[in-house]
């Protein structure tokens, strides 16, 4: 069964509960739920959903991949798809997708260690306009050797680095939490 506007709308609720200083930046997302918009879809704007894995290995580094759409390194992530059943699972498909990576990967943690609202710029060559995604991130851990084999079609290049080096503040100090 596909992800549903009831499992985002609890997703990111228990979030916001437990994180409240973040309540104001997340309505957006429950007033776009509330409009009827379904936030499953690539194409829907303003806002739509995406899945995001933060993947650490056994030395406590943090693997980023350089997104030829946006020229920049991140960690792995996108879009939903028709058969993702919950978010998780979405952002582990994203992670697998992206890295190739068939190594052990558990969650470290039950939900999502940060929502992130940002924006996107338009794509002309996607006819896509300029719109917000809300990035429902999950903390995973991999054991073992890790074998990375880039989706060249999105992805340019790889690199493990620590925890320190997250851009976003608010992931950046839950992820160094998590891995105390």
């Amino acid at each position: 069964m596909p992800i549903t506007p009831e499992h985002i709308r609890e997703i990111v609720t228990e979030y916001s509960d437990a994180n409240p200083a973040e309540k104001a930046v997340l309505s957006v997302v429950l007033e776009r739920l509330d409009h009827g918009d379904d936030l499953t879809r690539r194409t829907t704007c303003p806002l739509h959903v995406t899945a995001g894995a933060v993947l650490v290995n056994e030395s406590g580094e943090v693997l980023f991949i350089r997104h030829k759409a946006l020229g920049k390194y991140l960690t792995p992530g996108g879009h939903l798809e028709p058969m993702d059943e919950n978010l998780m699972g979405a952002a582990l498909r994203e992670l697998t997708e992206e890295t190739g990576i068939r190594a052990s990967i558990a969650p470290l943690l039950p939900d999502p260690v940060h929502i992130d609202v940002h924006d996107i710029p338009a794509n002309e060559a996607k006819g896509e306009p300029a719109h917000q995604h809300a990035d429902v991130r999950y903390l995973f851990a991999t054991t073992g050797p890790v074998e990375v084999r880039l989706q060249e079609e999105e992805v340019s290049a790889s690199e493990w680095r620590s925890p320190d080096t997250l851009a976003d503040e608010t992931l950046r100090t839950r992820v160094l939490a998590a891995l105390r």
